[in-house]
């Protein structure tokens, strides 16, 4: 299902997540349990849709919250590359990054 609201706030596209679609998580801005996550957090209180709308730094690579030992291990043990998933929602917009993923059927671009 191809919707940019299923969209995770670090650039991880929730419409993929086996969690998601077994009803098992809500997604990541519906999951309200998700409050430890600094990634989160920050885009609500700055009202990101996600890291792609970031004005706060200019690369990613230097944000403390998007670029930390978690995600670090989170991208090693998934082979996950959010910045890669970011870079592309900033070329091609939120609806086109929702619609490869879900005609994929991937939460993230791999490494």
């Amino acid at each position: 299902m191809s919707n940019e609201k299923l969209l995770a706030y670090c650039g991880l596209y929730c419409g993929a997540c086996k969690k998601y679609l077994k009803e098992k998580c809500p997604g990541c801005k519906e999951n309200v349990k998700a409050a430890w996550c600094k990634i989160r957090t920050c885009c609500i209180e700055n009202s990101y849709t996600s890291c792609a709308d970031c004005q706060i730094v200019e690369d990613l690579k230097d944000c403390k919250k998007f670029n930390n030992v978690i995600s670090k291990l989170f991208a090693l043990v998934f082979r996950s590359d959010r910045f890669s998933c970011i870079a592309f929602i900033n070329e091609k917009g939120y609806d086109e990054y929702a619609k490869e993923m879900a005609e994929k059927g991937i939460m993230t671009i791999k490494r």
